[in-house]
């Protein structure tokens, strides 16, 4: 199963970054991950958070650029090897993964967040082979 994940393009400046905090917890918007990457003149700010649809909604209100993306929460048990077996049956079954970062919530598995090319066929693959993603109302409960 698939969730949204909020992503806002922000300009590379000082400060901008906790500007788009301060918008997301004045409107009791819970961040849960979130990953930055940046060039010399943007950012991209990828965020799991508890309401993405709301989280958008007042970003844009604020005049930041941001969209949902479908991605997939992947539950990884704490054993070795854990990770590398899920890649593999990912990339065994020629599903590109487009990025992925870790979020850790109070589990007792880690996850990671993951954009595919293929996130139907993902999910497919993923459920045959009994390993659990997270839920939409799962995030909203976090």
């Amino acid at each position: 199963m698939t969730v949204k994940q909020l992503s806002v393009f922000i300009e590379n400046r000082r400060g901008r970054l906790g500007e788009v905090l301060k918008v997301l917890k004045d409107n009791n918007v819970n961040i849960l991950s979130m990953s930055l990457a940046d060039t010399t003149e943007y950012g991209l700010l990828r965020l799991i958070v508890n309401n993405p649809e709301h989280g958008r909604d007042v970003l844009l209100d604020a005049g930041f650029s941001s969209m949902l993306t479908e991605v997939l929460i992947i539950k990884v048990p704490h054993v070795a090897g854990s990770l590398q077996r899920i890649l593999t049956l990912i990339a065994e079954n020629e599903i590109d993964i487009e990025y992925m970062y870790g979020l850790s919530v109070e589990t007792t598995d880690a996850s990671i967040v993951v954009k595919t090319n293929a996130l139907d066929l993902a999910c497919k693959v993923l459920k045959s082979s009994h390993i659990d993603t997270m839920t939409p109302e799962e995030i909203a409960s976090l």
